[in-house]
């Protein structure tokens, strides 16, 4: 294999791994919501990590495992971005294998609880610091003329994951019943995701590209 056909399917597999992760994110909250109205019937659940407790469980776990082992295998330009991928693997998996505190849990659901929130907090914080910090440096080998365009976005997303995430905890500190009936951190843990998975599919080319290696495979620095 030539150096170029090498260099060149690491790109590819880059890629892959940044679109994958970017679906995912995208997909999740759509699916939970949904697919619990579909499956279970009923309204609303007060948040995104509450769909473990209906029937799509499986697809909780299975998603966030899943966005694990893609950031596990997920290697950027330094050791920095391979340290931040572990970090938000391990974030992502606990999420899933730690629940959020149920409906009149003991105490032992509500250490578990708290747990839950520790790794979801990690895993927010670890994004956004991909999207603010190291999705906006530029790759020297890779054109970038649209470059300006993808850093505003990626600033733009991490800078509402970490608005969504500060909002969550005021909710849970000072808003009132009637408010919480309103759903609010079900959204905004769904606008954070949803701006997690847009700036994972433009780090891998779905959006806002520059060029192409092969006839119909973008690339995006």
């Amino acid at each position: 294999m030539s150096p170029r056909t090498a260099s060149d399917n690491l790109v590819h597999n880059y890629l892959f791994l940044r679109r994958a992760i970017g679906f995912l994110g995208i997909g999740l909250p759509f699916v939970l919501i949904f697919g619990k109205i579909a499956v279970d019937g009923g309204g609303l659940l007060n948040s995104i990590s509450g769909y473990y407790y209906s029937g799509m469980r499986d697809v909780w776990v299975g998603v966030m495992c899943a966005i694990g082992v893609f950031l596990l295998s997920y290697r950027g330009y330094g050791r920095i971005d391979d340290i931040a991928g572990n970090i938000a693997a391990v974030a992502a998996v606990g999420v899933a294998l730690f629940p959020t505190t149920p409906a009149n849990g003991d105490r032992t659901d509500v250490i578990i609880g708290f747990v839950h929130l520790g790794f979801a907090a990690i895993f927010f914080l670890t994004l956004a610091f991909f999207c603010i910090v190291l999705f906006t440096k530029s790759d020297k080998e890779i054109p970038g003329a649209r470059k300006p365009e993808r850093n505003r976005l990626y600033v733009a997303s991490g800078m509402i994951m970490l608005v969504c995430l500060a909002l969550i905890v005021l909710c849970g500190l000072v808003f009132d019943d009637l408010t919480k009936s309103l759903y609010p951190a079900l959204w905004l843990e769904s606008v954070a995701i949803l701006a997690f998975g847009v700036a994972w599919l433009t780090k891998g080319g779905t959006l806002l590209p520059d060029k192409t290696v092969t006839p119909g495979t973008p690339v995006a620095a």
